[in-house]
């Protein structure tokens, strides 16, 4: 860029100047100083003279349009950055889509915006390059992170229902631990927080965030949660959030981890690390600790609940105990054992009877059978004259002359004792017949 043009007509350059001699450069006396319209007036024009339209290349940082349609953004490469701003004219005309990461090719002059002083280039002409360097370096490490498996769903750990003790890496004087503790005391207010300071933008804020998480799992007693995160900012100041040391901090932390990096639009890696997002760090707090008031709302909801059942049931139970103390066995207890005792007495009457008669029955039975028993006996038998013989060494009844033979002893037994004898002889059936009949 080419330094401030002096001319001897530079008075022209301003309006509402005194006229001053042309050998004299403007402000250059004490007594006829620049208002600061004037120097902004200046610069404007000397800007336009001494730099005409040129091409630019460059990444997008921020972008915002207006309600008038008129699209501001920065445009950066690796160590600088300049504001520029799309008249909504060239805006319509141009049909691209431009967001955080695009890298571009503008044509455009300086302008000097004279109420705050700042300069930027009005882009007449704007195409797309392709994919900026951070984009690129973002992808690049989304996909070497992911194929190691810091991202997947299943290392998500859910977070603890009412955590007393939250810890926060960020910068101590930013707006995001402000905005965070204003929603955390309306919310849950005896929740202790625990604030682990750290740059959040800007050379070495990756590795203090890195440090901050590794301190945060070392605490003792141990955090319930750990929150990293900042307000919001271009891609540029949330850049710390997409480097390896961070992410990989994150992944490795023992305790439940949140990103609250307050940015809505843009996912950094950081988000797909933590185990759960929340849009801004107000968004964190609502997502770590439970709603006192709606809280309360539920408890009273089941109070009452509880009492109209408990109200209820205590009201059927008095039914029912009136409609038990009611019953006779209540009211009259001893006309209640009257006739199960009179039952029980003719029980045991009849049980008397029946055992009597029963043993009567038996034993007439029992005379009948010893009578016909009796009747069958041997020894009635033998009263009539009978005898009965058995051999005197076995015992064996002799029912046969063919069962013994001479000279064997034998035992007859008479209805009043035994005889023991000798057999002399033994005389067959038709022989002793024979006899007999001589």
């Amino acid at each position: 860029m080419t330094g401030f043009l002096w001319s001897n007509d530079a008075d022209a350059f301003f309006e509402g100047a005194p006229k001053r001699k042309p050998e004299s450069a403007p402000g250059s006396e004490q007594g006829n100083p620049l208002t600061v319209t004037q120097i902004n007036h200046w610069i404007k024009k000397t800007l336009d003279r001494g730099i005409p339209a040129f091409w630019l290349a460059g990444e997008v940082g921020s972008i915002m349009q207006s309600g008038a349609g008129h699209v501001y953004l920065t445009l950066k490469d690796d160590s600088n950055q300049i504001s520029a701003v799309i008249w909504k004219s060239t805006w319509e005309k141009s049909r691209i889509e431009l967001k955080e990461g695009t890298a571009v090719l503008c044509m455009g002059k300086i302008d000097v915006y004279g109420p705050r002083g700042t300069y930027q280039i009005v882009v007449q002409r704007i195409e797309p390059q392709g994919i900026g360097a951070l984009q690129l370096a973002f992808r690049k490490l989304h996909a070497k992170l992911e194929s190691e498996g810091l991202f997947r769903p299943d290392r998500k750990r859910p977070l603890p229902a009412f955590p007393s003790r939250i810890g926060f890496v960020t910068s101590p004087h930013g707006a995001a631990i402000h905005d965070f503790l204003e929603v955390l005391r309306r919310r849950w207010p005896s929740t202790d927080v625990l604030v682990i300071p750290a740059k959040v933008q800007g050379a070495g804020a990756a590795q203090q965030i890195a440090q901050g998480i590794e301190l945060a799992g070392r605490i003792r007693p141990t955090l319930d949660v750990l929150i990293v995160g900042r307000g919001g900012g271009s891609i540029e100041d949330l850049w710390c959030f997409n480097e390896e040391v961070v992410v990989r901090a994150l992944a490795a932390s023992p305790i439940p981890t949140v990103s609250a990096v307050g940015h809505e639009v843009d996912v950094t890696l950081c988000d797909l690390a933590a185990d759960v997002r929340a849009l801004t760090p107000s968004e964190a707090a609502e997502r770590v600790v439970p709603n006192r008031d709606e809280l309360s709302d539920v408890l009273h909801n089941v109070q009452h609940r509880l009492r109209t059942w408990m109200t209820h049931k205590v009201r059927d139970l008095e039914t029912r105990l009136a409609g038990v103390v009611t019953r006779p066995i209540f009211e009259f207890p001893k006309q209640m054992f009257d006739t199960p005792t009179q039952r029980l007495d003719e029980m045991e009457r009849r049980m008397n009877e029946g055992v009597a008669r029963r043993i009567e029955s038996v034993d007439r039975a029992f005379e009948k059978a010893s009578a016909r028993l009796e009747s069958l006996s041997p020894i009635r038998t033998l009263a009539r004259g009978y005898s009965f013989t058995t051999d005197a060494e076995s015992g064996k009844v002799l029912t046969s002359t063919s069962e013994i033979e001479p000279g064997r002893m034998i035992q007859t037994t008479l209805a009043d004792g035994v005889i023991e004898s000798q057999v002399l002889k033994v005389q067959p059936q038709a022989s002793a017949a024979k006899l007999r009949r001589g």
